[in-house]
């Protein structure tokens, strides 16, 4: 169904409005639908059809510090870029996404990472955080998830802690296709369930411009 430019803009302002109350209440939100259907599906084949070997094992830390530690994960990945228009057309989403945060909420946000995770049947993700108050310039995370006629019979849940020390989750996240989930990164604990078959998404952060945050906070 054809939208003219001026409803599609009014569409995607209020969007970006609940997007920011959300997080300025609850610092997450879970959206069942965000994305246009036709791009979900253009990034699922594009995903299905990457060989084995586009994927690498993915660790934990960065540079220097990057390990591989099979018992806190075992996902594959592979980093987004602008080389396929499935790719460009995500990342121009969550491009007007940061404009439309920052200019709402003012947060700085610099730019914007991402890969596609792929989670073969039993493999995990052990609870962690994607940031660790002043030692990462990441300060929001995004996930997608492409999986098309996934039911809780499948797993593969995300589940979200309100607090590192918490026993109870604030939400359990069903991997099914077009789901976004948006949280702050330094505060939300998660941890990703074995699935019993292929489960797909696109983590993503929104990241600070650490240098620029440097000169403005000197270390005490």
């Amino acid at each position: 169904m054809y939208s003219p430019p001026e409803l599609e803009l009014d569409l995607t302002s209020s969007l970006y409005d609940r997007i920011a109350d959300e997080l300025v209440e609850n610092g997450y939100l879970i959206l069942p639908s965000a994305l246009p259907e036709s791009l979900l599906q253009d990034l699922y084949q594009h995903v299905r059809a990457q060989d084995d070997d586009a994927f690498h094992r993915a660790g934990i830390g960065r540079d220097q510090d990057h390990q591989l530690h099979g018992r806190i994960r075992r996902d594959q990945i592979r980093w987004l870029n602008r080389q396929h228009p499935a790719e460009t057309a995500y990342l121009d989403w969550m491009e007007g996404l940061r404009e439309g945060l920052n200019r709402r909420l003012f947060m700085g946000l610099f730019d914007y990472e991402a890969h596609f995770a792929h989670y073969p049947a039993g493999a995990f993700y052990a609870r962690h955080l994607d940031a660790f108050r002043g030692q990462t310039n990441r300060v929001l995370t995004t996930v997608l998830y492409l999986n098309p006629q996934w039911d809780e019979t499948q797993g593969g849940e995300l589940l979200i802690w309100p607090e590192p020390d918490s026993d109870a989750t604030i939400a359990t996240v069903v991997p099914r296709m077009g789901t976004l989930v948006i949280f702050l990164s330094e505060r939300f604990p998660h941890e990703v369930l074995p699935a019993k078959t292929d489960r797909f998404s696109i983590a993503g952060w929104f990241r600070v411009n650490a240098s620029i945050n440097n000169q403005l906070d000197p270390p005490r």
